[in-house]
């Protein structure tokens, strides 16, 4: 089967998030700022655009050069072989970014990277006017630092459009950022897991996804399914294994709680488009109103930032009270997401680890505070088990 170059996009910081699932899934990988790359066959395509939790998306890689001068770029992109892609009545649209390049004009980069593909097509299909009124193949051209990189997106609407979410709230988080931020804790499905700012529900349904394991692309379509050079097989296979994989009869304790009694309707109606409303408990409650009986646990959660000046005081109340809550929950880990700088300040408790990310464009940090390993037994099957 032919072979292809693909890249799985990454919002910064979480690169090695996406390589981890990107390995996982069977390829060896080369890790980059904003992107983790991977040769391999085209079943891959289908694969990664159904499976990857946290990636942006999942670009297809055609070239890769040093570029100077605009001549330059055009007779190194008409060089590359589109064809091989792009049929005879495929729409190709081009968008550009130049970063640090001497080629720092992205609409004449665009321009010029679009006649360059004409130019070669020409030369294969021997017309002098494309309709473009056939499947998409929407090209990026990417210059940093002089280098050129082109490719063609095989997701369409980016990789956190699962499908379930039409509802959302004032700040909602994407659904790659609230996996992402279930694998950096290695929470494990066989303990409970509590939101108490779940919003529209999106880490709570995130996490009632991975464990089931239920692939993050299955109920939507990816423009790279009507590209004719990829068997149709492929994507039925990979679209039946996803069903297959996926284990529906596990039973989760995921809890979402939320002050607002109306975003937790959204929510309900989210996890009911995701089908995974009957693995989560919504209810209507404040933070400081959280406890569970059970010993091991953990709770993930993406709190009010206050952002704002006007909020500023109300969310620090809100973190000094977090922090009298969440320890009295000595046994559990818990994972907090926010902007503000002096949040252990207030919090009471430095956090065992700490990682830096980006919510939007928005820096933040990851604020991880882990508590004692579960004890394991094994069952009468002589597997082993939370407790």
């Amino acid at each position: 089967m032919q072979k292809v170059n693909l890249i799985a996009t990454s919002t910064f910081g979480l690169e090695a998030v996406v390589a981890d699932e990107v390995k996982k899934l069977g390829y060896e990988v080369k890790v980059d700022n904003g992107k983790v790359e991977f040769t391999t066959d085209l079943s891959a395509i289908a694969k990664t655009n159904l499976w990857l939790r946290t990636s942006d998306r999942i670009r297809l890689k055609i070239g890769e050069f040093k570029v100077t001068t605009f001549e330059e770029l055009f007779e190194k992109t008409k060089s590359l072989p589109w064809a091989d892609w792009i049929p005879k009545n495929g729409q190709f649209p081009v968008e550009g970014k130049s970063v640090k390049s001497k080629l720092f004009s992205v609409p004449d980069v665009q321009a010029i990277t679009k006649k360059a593909i004409v130019e070669s097509l020409k030369k294969t299909y021997k017309v002098e006017w494309f309709e473009e009124n056939g499947p998409i193949f929407k090209v990026e051209v990417a210059l940093l630092k002089d280098i050129a990189t082109l490719t063609i997106d095989t997701s369409g609407p980016g990789l956190h459009k699962r499908g379930y979410r039409d509802w959302i709230g004032a700040a909602p988080l994407k659904e790659t950022m609230a996996a992402a931020l279930i694998q950096i804790t290695k929470w494990n499905p066989d303990l409970p897991l509590i939101d108490p700012f779940c919003g529209s529900g999106t880490i709570p349904i995130e996490a009632a996804l991975i464990g089931q394991n239920i692939a993050p692309g299955m109920n939507r379509e990816f423009v790279s399914e009507s590209w004719p050079i990829i068997p149709r097989d492929i994507w039925r296979q990979a679209r039946a294994e996803t069903h297959d994989l996926a284990q529906y009869d596990r039973p989760l304790e995921i809890l979402g709680s939320d002050i607002d009694g109306e975003i937790l309707k959204v929510a309900k109606r989210n996890a009911y488009e995701a089908g995974v409303d009957e693995q989560i408990h919504f209810q209507r409650m404040d933070v400081r109103q959280i406890m569970s009986e059970q010993k091991y646990g953990a709770i993930i959660c993406n709190p009010p930032y206050g952002e704002r000046l006007s909020d500023r005081r109300e969310v620090e109340q809100l973190y000094i009270d977090m922090g009298r809550v969440f320890t009295k929950l000595d046994t559990w880990s818990y994972y907090i997401l926010t902007s503000y700088e002096k949040f252990e300040t207030l919090f009471g408790k430095p956090a065992t680890k700490k990682r830096k990310l980006y919510n939007g464009n928005l820096k933040v940090d990851y604020y991880q505070y882990f508590g004692p390993r579960p004890r394991k037994k094994k069952n009468s099957d002589g597997e082993s088990n939370h407790v």
